[in-house]
Order: structure tokens, then sequence, then C-alpha cells
């Protein structure tokens, strides 16, 4: 029960949590939020309420069941609630920006948190963003492909020639490298970097797929980065498909990946040994690479839909041969040949069946049949 306070503001504090609006954490989402900020007027859970008190000029956090709330802080949070405090803090946030939710990493919940309430970004129409001018510049410390080494190099955004470009030296006047806005996806991994702001841009090249590593340490500057490219490919994608509806498009954005980790793989004949590889599973590409960060995937598997043929089944064939350490085998079939892996436990091996199966049960669009056709033609 609640500590302390009369009867009567206990009664109300109750009546005002039951809300269905304060049903939710105000800022990820999350059920059943037992936290409250008792000047904003927001009902939270506890990861973000972790944010709120770093904030302490803008956010006072207390628990719902165990602190005191006397009754003027009960009518604050009965005259505001969730509902109230988003139509003025997140009254005009952009199409494109990434909303995050409670499974998204830490820099995300705290820029959100902090861009809303500290920075109020969003209480007034048509303010300038710094994600919003469809250009950006600055440094972002990139992995070196070869060693390892992060070390500081320029970028460029540009809405106006569609690209992201990088340089390797300050005052270089060629990019290393000069990427189509359209082919580019970018999603934080803060573990598998090594940095709480961990950035991986994803671009296809050839229709191959290329890893980028980066990060800022400014947790601020690194979101910026990745809500300015979610504002350009959106403009980008507005001129490209002018009939799609703001959320189809609000949807083609940046994606995480359904899925990353180990599993052991054997090749097409299915008596080689088994080798341990880490797998990514970016909606129908499945990329192996023999390290996390490795820039170049050693193989692409296309994942197409159920009515083309394609499926995944637990376990492995009959009299599969060769060498596998791990034993839960799961195997992908599509129209050419059959693919085997194995999965170190049975958790594993369900998760992975899970991804595969909700791509799999997705009809395809008339760009994977282009995407399928070019993997057929390689193969």
């Amino acid at each position: 029960m609640m500590a302390g306070g009369n009867e009567r503001s206990m009664k109300a504090l109750k009546e005002v949590w039951r809300r269905a609006e304060n049903s939710l954490c105000a800022d990820c989402g999350k059920p059943d939020p037992d936290w409250a900020s008792s000047t904003l007027g927001v009902f939270i859970c506890l990861s973000c309420s972790g944010i709120h008190r770093n904030i302490p000029s803008i956010s006072k956090v207390k628990s719902l069941k165990m602190d005191h709330w006397d009754d003027a802080q009960v009518q604050f949070l009965a005259k505001h609630g969730n509902a109230v405090t988003k139509a003025t803090y997140e009254a005009h946030i952009p199409i494109y920006y990434y909303q995050p939710t409670y499974n998204d990493c830490q820099v995300l919940r705290e820029q959100w948190i902090r861009a809303k309430y500290e920075r109020k970004e969003f209480t007034e129409p048509g303010k300038q963003l710094p994600y919003s001018d469809g250009v950006k510049e600055g440094i972002l410390w990139k992995r070196g492909r070869d060693n390892g080494q992060f070390l500081p190099r320029k970028f460029l955004l540009s809405e106006r020639e569609g690209c992201l470009k990088y340089f390797t030296k300050q005052d270089a006047k060629e990019p290393k490298i000069n990427i189509k806005i359209d082919v580019i996806n970018a999603t934080f991994q803060p573990v598998k970097i090594g940095n709480p702001n961990g950035l991986q841009i994803t671009y296809l090249k050839d229709n191959k797929t290329r890893n980028i590593f980066v990060y800022h340490e400014s947790g601020k500057e690194v979101v910026d980065w990745y809500n300015a490219i979610r504002s350009v490919q959106f403009h980008y994608l507005k001129v490209a498909f002018p009939i799609a509806s703001d959320n189809e498009i609000k949807n083609r954005l940046t994606r995480n990946f359904l899925k990353e980790g180990y599993m052991e793989k054997t090749g097409p004949k299915q008596r080689e040994a088994f080798k341990k590889r880490w797998f990514t599973l970016d909606h129908r590409r499945l990329m192996y690479f023999k390290d996390p960060l490795d820039a170049f995937a050693k193989g692409e598997v296309f994942v197409g839909s159920r009515e083309n043929g394609y499926s995944v089944q637990k376990g492995l064939p009959l009299g599969t041969q060769g060498n596998f350490s791990w034993h839960y085998g799961l195997t992908i079939v599509t129209p050419d040949r059959e693919y085997l892996f194995t999965c170190e436990t049975e958790t594993d091996q369900l998760d992975w069946i899970e991804a595969f199966t909700s791509i799999i049960n997705q009809a395809m669009t008339p760009q994977e049949y282009a995407i399928e056709a070019y993997f057929k033609f390689k193969s």
C-alpha cells in the first residue's frame, strides 16, 4: 500500500492513477507505470523516472506506491496527467522523428525525454530543429575497417544531394564514400559497438550490405544525426512516392534489425563442418559475418514469403552430416535449396524461428521481387 498521507489523498491519487490515459508510461509506453513527476504531472515507469531524476530543474519524481503525496501534488496530477501534458510537450513532433519505446536503448529514451521537457523541441509548430535543416555536417568517431580503431571523421548529410558522405581528412575535397540516402539504414547498437552512443549505419553497394560503426561522446549529437538521416530520407521519399501517405513513408525510414546473434552454419553441400557465424536478419536479408563488427557480410540469404515457397522448420533434415557443436537446429527452405543452422540454446532457436516466421508470413512487395531476382541471378 502507499505509505503516509491521509486516506482522502490516497484515494484521490489512486483514482487519477487508474485513468486509462495514465496506464502507460508517458515517455516510453511501458504498461503499469508506478512513478510520477510532481512537477510535470506525468505517470512514468521506473526506467524513465531515472532519466527524469537526472533533470532535477525540470522534473521531480516520486513513487506512487512508496512516497507520500500531499493534497496539492495530487490535485496537480489530477489536473494534468499524461494526456494534458502530452498535448503541450508533444504537440508538434515532426512525422519522421523517432519516438522510442521501452525496448529502445538508453540514449534514445534519454534524448527523447530531454527534447520534450528540457529543450521543449515540440511545443511550437515550425520550430528550427538541429535535425530539420536538410543538411548536417560534423564529426563522428568511425571504426576503422581493418584495425578496429575509432577515429574522428567528417560526415556530411545533404537533402539537396540526397546522400551521406564521409571524409577521411578534415580538409579533403573528395569524400571517401558517397552513400545514396534511399539505401541507408541506421540503428543504435550500444552493446555490439561497446559504446552507449554507438550507431550502426548500413547501406547497399552493388546490392550488397556494408556496415559503418560510429559514435559521438554527446548523446544529443548522435541522436540528432539519427533523426537528421530520418528527416532527409522522409523528404526524399515524399518526392519519390508522391501518392504515398506520410505514415506509409514513415514506416520506410530507419528500422531495427529483427534479430541478431550467433548461429552455426554449414555450406551448400551440407557435409562440411558447421562454422560459428554472427547473423543479422534485416527484414528479408539474412546476413552472416565472421565478427559482429565486420564491415562486409561473408554472405547473404534472401528470405521470401510463404506463398513463394519459403519456410522455416525446427530441426535439421534427417541424416544431416557435418560436425556441429550446437544441437538446436533450424532449416530455412527456399525454392532453390535448404539452409541449415544450429543454435546454442532452445530459446535462441525459438526466437530465430519466430523472427523468420514473421517475415515469411508477409507478402512480398514489387521491390522485394526485384531483390529476390537479383539473389537468384547472383547464385
